[in-house]
Order: C-alpha cells, then sequence, then structure tokens
C-alpha cells in the first residue's frame, strides 16, 4: 500500500484517524442536544432541529470545529459540556503502536488536526500523544480549516515539508482531496472512524484498516 522508502514525513490527523471518532460523534448528534434540550425545558426533537440545521450550515468551515463559536452561539458551556462525557474518549486499536514505530523509525511525524486548542487539551489529557510528534498543530493556530488551501501554505511555511515525500492520514475524504490537490503524494483515509459506526466506502483513497499492519511494514 505504501512504499515507506518514499515517506520522509508523515502527517496525522486526530479524531477519527488515532482516536475513536465515537466520543465526538456522541456528544454532538446525541448528548448537546439533550444538555440543550434540557436547559431550555424542551424535547430532544425540538433540540436537534435548532442545533442541527446550524451544524450543516457551518460544516467544512473553521467555525464547525470552533467551541468558543459554539458556546457563543448555543449559549452552553462546550469545554465543559464535553469534560461530562470524557471518559469516552479512546485511542483507535493500535494505533500506539503505529506511532511508535513512526518514531523508531525517524521520520518526522506531526499531527494537523481542526480540532480546536481546549478539544486538543482535553484529549490529552486522556491521551497521552505528545511523545511522539514533533508538532501537534491546530488548524485555529493558522485560521484556516484543512478543507482550505490556505492551511497547507501556512503549514509548509510552519514546518517545511516534500509534499511529494509525504504521508497523510485522514478520516475526512474532502481533507483528503485538499491535500491531494496541494500535491501531497500518500494519501490514506479510515475505513472505520467511529467504532461503533459502520465501515465506509473511501471511494478512491486506499484506507487503513489495521495499524499494526502498517507498523510492520513501516519498520521494514
Amino acid at each position: 500500500m505504501i512504499n515507506w522508502n518514499d515517506i520522509d514525513t508523515v502527517l496525522l490527523d486526530m479524531d477519527g484517524t488515532l482516536l475513536d471518532l465515537h466520543f465526538d460523534n456522541h456528544f454532538w448528534v446525541e448528548y448537546l442536544p439533550r444538555r440543550y434540550a434540557d436547559h431550555h425545558g424542551q424535547s430532544l426533537a425540538w433540540a436537534k432541529n435548532e442545533i442541527y440545521p446550524l451544524m450543516k450550515a457551518k460544516q467544512g468551515q473553521l467555525d464547525w470545529y470552533c467551541l468558543d463559536f459554539w458556546t457563543r452561539e448555543l449559549d452552553m458551556p462546550i469545554v465543559e459540556l464535553k469534560r461530562e462525557v470524557a471518559h469516552l474518549i479512546s485511542l483507535r486499536p493500535d494505533a500506539d503502536v503505529f506511532l511508535r514505530a513512526l518514531q523508531d523509525s525517524g521520520r518526522d511525524v506531526i499531527l494537523i488536526t481542526n480540532a480546536h486548542r481546549d478539544s486538543l487539551s482535553l484529549k490529552l489529557e486522556r491521551i497521552e500523544l505528545r511523545t511522539y510528534f514533533q508538532r501537534l498543530i491546530s488548524s485555529h493556530d493558522f485560521g484556516f480549516p484543512k478543507e482550505a488551501r490556505a492551511f497547507w501554505d501556512a503549514l509548509q511555511r510552519e514546518v517545511p515539508f516534500d509534499p511529494q515525500r509525504t504521508l497523510f492520514i485522514d478520516d475526512s475524504l474532502g481533507i483528503l482531496r485538499a491535500a491531494r490537490d496541494y500535491g501531497i503524494e500518500h494519501l490514506l483515509a479510515v475505513r472505520q472512524p467511529d467504532s461503533r459506526g459502520a465501515q465506509r466506502d473511501t471511494e478512491e483513497f486506499d484506507a487503513v484498516e489495521d495499524y499494526r499492519a502498517l507498523a510492520a511494514a513501516c519498520e521494514r
């Protein structure tokens, strides 16, 4: 799937790629609407009808990932609410095996996430990721989501890399297409970002299904 002799830099997404997306899906799809309904003394159906259109309108934009935006928009303490279900934050199976193999390989490994810094901090409290990366970069640092060309230009200025010798793994097909448009040569999707969700068709992209296999190939 990947010729590791052609890879100097590895860029990794966090949610759905290294961490199980179940936490985020549960929070945004179920938990937040339920707490919003309780706050307003309304039904869960009413809350979903209020929140879901707002989410759809912001999808793919930086506001969609911005906890400050949703705190203002919904007048709800989003970070505190996330802490209430933080026990659901978990690493994907064997992602740590893959991260250790990358670390041992001597390649540059950089986390690039659309997660807001407060969300990133919360997850780092639960899962030790810092030691595996040279840098942990949030798209909020640049003011553009990974879906935008401007993000990749800013990333290149911040941590210069050769797109032709870079592997990028992400669970979002739209983001992978943005990376491909930028010129990143080696791309992998994730077959099942949410452990409780269905496997997905990753369309034109090869997909990660077993991090242990990917780690073994990296070590050769």
